[in-house]
């Protein structure tokens, strides 16, 4: 059974269980420690410690714009700044030899005017308001998420174009492609959902409708950088942020059906187990109709372990596996994987402080000796309620 986990190696030109040298994907984790919203040299180190041979590396959740922000530190791809900034984070990790892409969003309405220029509201599909804390630019104050006002219909095409700029720096930057964030209650989710999508225009009302905002993102996008190199996440079942749809399981076959029609390279669900950033639990709702309808490469993830991992490979439930949290404590995952070795401890006060060591690049390889509590001392503890890698992936 290990080995559906491992196929044979071959140099990386794109991203199939044919071209890869494992099925273990790095998801994409926000880190916090893109200080001004500018990537740091120390994610050099910290990306290429989890860069293989063969591997498929995702990155933290990039903003498009300087409207995309709503929490501290978080990386962009929107200014030549940013650009180069990537440039040695990307080098490093293709110097490994790993296959590496940028996960572009935009959190529409999860957001906070301190974010925003001008302090100007953020935008959503709606003027309907998050519940719940927002982590503010500070890092360690919270408060109410703003009102955000309903995106005029003309406004739209702005923001597709944002998606489409911001994919074409990724290419500029070296990044092998994009993924485009439709998940887990951010901008485009916000338009899937009919919890939160309440318009009365052409991106509102029936399924088609709420799709079609995304999907012109997804449409913009592959014509920008070529359909080989876009990946779309999506979340049919969640609902994080208060995006919840009535027919889960409607939409994420209609999503997989439709992203057929641009031959993306690859489709990243998360398991309908997944409902919220803090709420993991068992159902017998599937992936398995949006998994027969999309025709590329299938991408799960929702926290697998080593032997879950295994069997869904095994099932046919999907090509690769994405793996946070475990991959955030091991660098060197799909080495423990394939030696069944112990795990490194994740510690969660680290995960989103801004410290460029403890907890992000100072955890331990499996010849470096037993796990002995890395990042344990990285400063005082910030939940951060917005990243939904921290429990799913």
């Amino acid at each position: 059974m290990l080995t559906l986990l491992f196929d044979r190696f071959c140099h990386c030109s794109e991203i199939s269980k044919e071209s890869l040298s494992c099925r273990i994907v790095l998801a994409p984790l926000t880190r916090c420690r893109s200080y001004g919203h500018v990537p740091q040299p120390h994610a050099a180190l910290y990306y290429s410690q989890r860069a293989t041979c063969g591997g498929f590396l995702i990155t933290e959740a990039t903003g498009v714009s300087d409207t995309a922000q709503g929490f501290p530190h978080t990386p962009g791809i929107w200014t030549n700044e940013q650009v180069e900034a990537w440039k040695p984070i990307v080098k490093a990790v293709h110097d490994k030899g790993a296959i590496f892409f940028v996960q572009i969003w935009h959190t529409g309405r999860v957001s906070h005017t301190a974010y925003q220029p001008g302090g100007h509201p953020p935008f959503s599909s709606t003027n309907k308001k998050v519940n719940g804390k927002c982590l503010m630019p500070s890092g360690t104050e919270y408060s109410d998420y703003s009102q955000p006002r309903a995106l005029k219909t003309e406004e739209i095409p702005h923001v597709v174009d944002d998606f489409r700029l911001a994919a074409r720096n990724a290419i500029a930057a070296g990044f092998d492609g994009v993924e485009i964030h439709g998940a887990h209650g951010y901008l485009l989710d916000q338009f899937m959902k009919d919890e939160v999508n309440d318009r009365t225009d052409q991106y509102g009302g029936s399924l088609e409708n709420r799709c079609r905002f995304p999907l012109e993102v997804v449409e913009a996008v592959a014509a920008e950088i070529g359909p080989e190199r876009v990946g779309v996440r999506l979340s049919p079942f969640g609902s994080h942020s208060d995006s919840s749809d009535s027919n889960p399981e409607a939409l994420g076959v209609y999503m997989a059906n439709a992203l057929n029609k641009y031959n993306i390279l690859y489709a990243h669900y998360i398991e309908p187990r997944v409902k919220t950033n803090t709420t993991t639990s068992e159902t017998n709702e599937s992936l398995a109709s949006a998994r027969n309808a999309f025709k590329g490469t299938f991408l799960v993830a929702g926290a697998h372990t080593r032997q879950s991992g295994i069997q869904v490979i095994e099932s046919g439930g999907a090509d690769l596996v994405v793996y946070g949290r475990l991959f955030l404590a091991n660098p060197d995952l799909p080495k423990r994987f394939r030696l069944n070795a112990p795990l490194n401890k994740y510690v969660r006060e680290t995960f989103y402080t801004q410290d460029p060591v403890k907890g992000y690049t100072d955890y331990p390889f499996l010849d470096e000796g037993k796990d002995d509590g890395a990042g344990e001392k990285g400063g005082k503890h910030v939940r951060c309620p917005f990243l939904e890698e921290d429990e799913q992936a």
